[in-house]
């Protein structure tokens, strides 16, 4: 149609003039269209610049993990410097799974393509094919290791499973008990620029075996590392293992041998992975160190001194308190411990009955070494005087309806004074003695003297099992009256009694201080004295009373004169002291009868007391004659003759250096 064509201007005329008007609904359109692209303009400013930080938190906290490390612990020494708990290297395989990345995708498609190769219709899914290659790369690495130091290992797969789906930015541990030898190889074979590391980790050290090794404790493997005041709370954590006291002075004092955990804050890719060079880095730091009460040498001198026997043997320095000795038997192995204890060595020690330390929670019956609270209890109560005998002793006295025998010395002591009494243990002085001041006497004076609690020593666990019986504990605990002959048992640390070794050594230094409690500690803190309040014995009585445990040894009758031998003397000291065998009732592999519980309690020397000790030894077969004076006084007699030996020696000790790791 031409342009000129009169209805083709006919039609374009019309049209134009049908446009040039707008529609109401679509300018309706226009507006609310105009509304959603302000609202989203304001929304993206929105986000942008204010909530840019939010926005910005979240992706570091994406982007970002940390990875914490334990510090090693501190040191533990003895009273002169002496190293007992340290340090050592543990050598482990490590391999770095962040640098398997290309590997293990080439893994993957290889492993992929012989399954379709082989014409496998059953092939496994990509998570499945994603384990195959994991566990078999690992494998291949682990492979090298066997043929450098001859071993058969195999990768655990369940474990490995877990550490790569949640510890990922950590090493995986291939092997983590290398032996010396293993280690020497490996450090010369393995490539430079290799996954695999040879990793030096810390693990406690004993140099003197088990010496002491119920007071030091030992320690377990803690996933809970914490790093204070390092950044990155908010974040993924990982953390290396370090370890934790689970007993004795270690679990104790923890805190304090804790080392100070080090750490790194990583930038990971999408897939976990961490990125190279890491954004923050400190370095762990070693824990305090910790300078404890024992004496090592005297330690083992106890620990020898008692051998197979389950025993224990506690030294307290009297001034101070400080405990010098605390032997337990059976003891343990606290290298087996490091860093886990195996299923072989619990068992043994189950059957052993190793587990208890026997100088904390050993509680037996005194036997006669209490009668020398029932002295102090009489004497303060004034039933008993030091010039006057209170009985005649020809063997048997009746208490109530019941015949007690003396059993020390056959009996047929006589006439004996208070000092007599005790050197020659007589029963019968006793049973008579605690007749005149009732159970409620004893009891009160066992209790002035914290025999009815803790001792609160710097150890955890320790149990309340000791006991002081009166009419009402009996009433209350066994549904029954209290007898004559419960009140004359108790005074020769019979019946109901029960004390711990620890409670008898710090009563003995108590006695020598002339007071009535030593608050007794495992920290060496030189210049320290304790002070409590005075036991309240006229200077006649105290007299008395050290004379009779002078006595014990020195007196023709004297059931401690053993340590009078040349055997077991120790030249130059005159020892006060006080022996006890006391029955206790048993079931021993289904045979009911009573053993012997040996004890001694002295201290030394007796013009200036400085050491005081409390030494039990139980008796192992039933109806044994089992004596302190041949099981419990030569233990303390080696301990005493080591102790003075040391204070004779002149020569300087020497404190061998150590390294902090």
């Amino acid at each position: 149609m031409a342009k000129n064509d009169p209805h083709f201007a006919d039609r374009s005329g019309s049209l134009l003039e049908s446009h040039k008007g707008y529609d109401p609904r679509i300018i309706f359109f226009y507006f609310l269209l105009a509304a959603l692209l302000l609202i989203l303009g304001v929304g993206l400013g929105y986000q942008q610049l204010t909530q840019v930080g939010t926005h910005a938190e979240a992706e570091r906290q994406q982007n970002q993990r940390r990875v914490l490390f334990p510090g090693p612990r501190g040191y533990i020494f003895d009273r002169h410097g002496k190293l007992i708990v340290g340090n050592e290297h543990q050598f482990a395989v490590l391999l770095h799974l962040d640098e398997l990345k290309a590997e293990l995708q080439k893994e993957f498609y290889r492993i992929r393509n012989n399954y379709r190769a082989g014409g496998d219709k059953d092939i496994p899914d990509y998570s499945q094919l994603q384990q195959i290659a994991r566990v078999t790369l690992v494998q291949r690495y682990l492979d090298q290791v066997n043929t450098i130091i001859g071993r058969r290992e195999q990768v655990k797969t369940r474990e490995l499973r877990g550490h790569f789906s949640r510890q990922l930015l950590l090493p995986y541990t291939l092997i983590d008990n290398l032996n010396p030898t293993e280690y020497a190889r490996l450090i010369e074979r393995l490539p430079v620029r290799s996954p695999l590391e040879v990793f030096a980790t810390n693990r406690r050290a004993y140099p003197y075996g088990s010496a002491a090794a119920h007071t030091l404790g030992y320690v377990r493997p803690n996933t809970e590392v914490e790093a204070e005041d390092f950044p990155g709370d908010d974040l993924t954590t990982f953390k290396m293992k370090g370890t934790s006291g689970r007993d004795g002075l270690e679990k104790w004092f923890d805190s304090t041998l804790q080392g100070e955990a080090g750490g790194r804050i990583y930038r990971v890719d999408p897939s976990g992975y961490k990125i190279n060079p890491p954004l923050v880095t400190r370095t762990p730091k070693q824990g305090k160190h910790l300078t404890s009460s024992l004496d090592i040498e005297l330690q083992q001198v106890a620990e020898e001194a008692i051998g197979d026997r389950v025993g224990a043997a506690v030294a307290i320095e009297i001034a101070s308190g400080e405990v010098l000795v605390m032997a337990s038997k059976p003891s343990f192995d606290l290298a087996k411990f490091s860093p886990r204890a195996s299923q072989e060595v619990v068992t043994d020690m189950n059957q052993r009955g190793a587990w208890t330390n026997q100088a904390l929670n050993g509680f037996y019956p005194p036997g006669s070494t209490f009668k020398i609270l029932t002295s102090i209890a009489g004497l303060r109560r004034g039933t008993l005087t030091t010039d006057q005998p209170i009985v005649f002793c020809d063997g048997r006295i009746m208490v109530g309806n019941r015949s007690f025998p003396c059993d020390v010395g056959n009996g047929h002591h006589g006439n004996v004074l208070l000092a007599d009494a005790i050197s020659q243990s007589c029963d019968i002085y006793y049973y008579r003695a605690a007749e005149m001041m009732t159970p409620d006497v004893l009891a009160a004076e066992a209790r002035r003297f914290h025999f009815d609690r803790p001792t609160e020593i710097e150890l955890p666990n320790e149990e309340r099992r000791m006991t002081v019986p009166d009419p009402d504990w009996k009433l209350r605990e066994r549904k029954e009256r209290w007898f004559p002959g419960d009140t004359a048992n108790t005074s020769i640390g019979q019946g109901f009694v029960l004390v711990s070794p620890l409670q008898m050594a710090c009563f003995t230094a108590a006695v020598a201080r002339n007071e009535v409690f030593t608050q007794p500690t495992l920290l060496h803190q030189p210049g320290r004295t304790f002070h409590a309040d005075p036991i309240g014995l006229t200077p006649e009585q105290r007299t008395a009373l050290i004379n009779g445990m002078a006595g014990t040894i020195t007196h023709a009758g004297g059931t401690g004169r053993t340590l009078l031998t040349p055997q077991f003397r120790i030249p130059g000291i005159t020892v006060g002291g006080k022996t006890g065998t006391a029955q206790l009732r048993v079931n021993k592999e289904g045979r009911v009868g009573t053993i012997n519980i040996a004890w001694f309690i002295c201290f030394a020397p007796v013009e200036k007391p400085e050491v005081a000790l409390a030494v039990m030894v139980v008796g192992d077969t039933i109806g044994e004659n089992f004596y302190a004076s041949t099981n419990a006084v030569p233990v303390a007699s080696m301990i005493l003759r080591r102790y003075f030996a040391q204070k004779a020696d002149p020569t300087p000790r020497i404190i061998a250096p150590f390294k902090t790791e």
